[in-house]
């Protein structure tokens, strides 16, 4: 009889709520798609990483693939663990802010300091409730823009970036955000302190919502502009350490290097070293890979990009060890960067680093994938413009439309 009570005790009902539908575990930290589905935070990250656009429960396709914390699943799922299972609570959630709606209220109106500042981001954190209150405001935005072109401290400068980066989960009030930081170039400036002078996680911050406000080419175009927001986020991506901040860094980049003068800025920062370290790693994180290569791609559309690439003979060579290793974004990422140094640049150099990597082969494997049509016409110009650099060129012939028989190495 004490064997079985044991046995029944043991036996705990996980409540289906609680569980993600990716994953099937209990819920560590909950966010919740546009779709209205929750997850469990790093399933639906990697969900979204291996380039998905859909929501994994509903198959809907997503208009946003932005996140919300979803803090009221959160706290219930810490008091059922509490009660089940002591050992597997996670942290407490903060206590509530002593700040009321009131308060927050002349808070946004008034003269703003660090200490009024956190009393803030905490009284936003507490609910969304709070969030959203703060959000449609209809002074909170103008004056945070206000107050961040203005202020020359940096502990300011963090918090606002945090109020930034709560206010962008808001959708109906994204877009005026948007336009405000881009209709000010002291606000940009702004953002470059931080990157330069901030906390990492301000850095984080800054990158995301940057990359949120490159919509169009007339904000690529002035985000570019400020060669010192480029600089900073290159030295972002240098924070070995860090993978999130490296990953970060990568994704403003990327978004916003669409002008010649922003290629050009990379190249004199370095980034073409950088992605070769990144892609030389022996084990580096997947979204690190597919964001290095995504930069490279967009610096390869450039006469300059294309040279510099080309003379990093280690980076063609590091770029073809990825290609089918990591991800199909970043094998098409990949794929584009060797066309544009053999194809359009037609340099001898990376034509034989791309055939001493085995790289026909590797072509030929990319071809017979899921890629997109693009990718494999780009594969067929490479296996034309590759088996000159090929000692056996006869073996070459059966492959160039004929791969269904490649084994994968």
């Amino acid at each position: 009889m004490a064997r079985e009570k044991k046995r029944e005790e043991l036996h705990v009902t996980v409540p289906n709520l609680f569980r993600c539908p990716i994953s099937m575990d209990v819920m560590k930290s909950p966010v919740s798609l546009c779709t209205g589905v929750t997850y469990d935070r790093s399933s639906i990250e990697k969900w979204l990483a291996l380039g998905h656009k859909t929501c994994p429960a509903t198959m809907q396709t997503l208009p946003s693939t932005l996140t919300t914390p979803n803090l009221t699943l959160r706290r219930l799922i810490h008091l059922w663990l509490s009660h089940t299972d002591p050992a597997q609570a996670p942290p407490p959630p903060p206590p509530p802010c002593a700040v009321s709606r009131h308060e927050a209220a002349v808070i946004i109106k008034g003269e703003v300091d660090a200490a009024s500042l956190q009393k803030l981001v905490d009284f936003m954190k507490a609910s969304q409730g709070n969030l959203k209150f703060v959000a449609h405001s209809s002074s909170a935005i103008p004056r945070f823009v206000e107050f961040f072109a203005e202020s020359d401290e940096i502990r300011i400068g963090e918090l606002i970036v945090e109020v930034f980066d709560l206010i962008s989960s808001e959708t109906a009030v994204r877009e005026r955000l948007n336009e405000l930081i881009l209709s000010s170039a002291d606000c940009l400036s702004s953002f470059a302190t931080v990157l330069r002078k901030g906390n990492t996680e301000s850095k984080v911050k800054s990158a995301k919502i940057l990359e949120l406000i490159a919509l169009n080419p007339e904000s690529e175009h002035k985000i570019a502009d400020q060669p010192d927001i480029i600089q900073n986020l290159c030295n972002l991506t240098t924070a070995e350490s860090d993978s999130p901040a490296v990953e970060a860094g990568l994704s403003a980049l990327a978004a916003i290097a669409t002008t010649r003068k922003a290629r050009k800025d990379l190249i004199r920062f370095g980034i073409i070293r950088t992605a070769r370290r990144i892609l030389s790693k022996p084990d580096p994180e997947r979204g690190a890979v597919e964001k290095a290569l995504a930069v490279m791609e967009s610096v390869a559309t450039c006469t300059e990009g294309r040279s510099a690439i080309a003379e990093d003979g280690e980076c063609v060579a590091e770029v073809v060890r990825r290609l089918m290793k990591c991800s199909g974004e970043a094998t098409e990422h990949g794929i584009a960067v060797v066309w544009s140094v053999c194809c359009l640049a037609r340099d001898e150099l990376a034509k034989e680093r791309v055939a001493g990597e085995n790289g026909v082969t590797k072509v030929l494997l990319v071809m017979q994938s899921e890629c997109t049509g693009s990718t494999r016409q780009m594969c067929r110009e490479l296996v034309k413009v590759l088996r000159a650099k090929t000692t056996n060129k006869s073996n070459l012939a059966p492959y160039e439309t004929r791969t269904t028989h490649i084994a994968p190495y």
